[in-house]
């Protein structure tokens, strides 16, 4: 089994350009690993696919 470590990790395309205060994510063993890009050998936390979902939307939904 991999570790986090091994994991590919990506970020929005959305991200400025210089790339350092945005989080990175990776979809892995059934779950969505989540880590700051300034701190790459830091602390990470996974969530289920379903509860990203459902952040991603709350993100895109109207505020008001």
């Amino acid at each position: 089994m991999s570790t986090v470590n091994e994991l590919v990790w990506f970020k929005s395309s959305h991200s400025g350009s210089e790339g350092d205060s945005c989080v990175e994510i990776a979809h892995a063993f059934g779950a969505v690993h989540v880590r700051d890009s300034k701190e790459r050998g830091g602390p990470s936390f996974s969530v289920s696919g379903g509860a990203w979902r459902g952040f991603v939307a709350h993100l895109g939904a109207p505020q008001g």
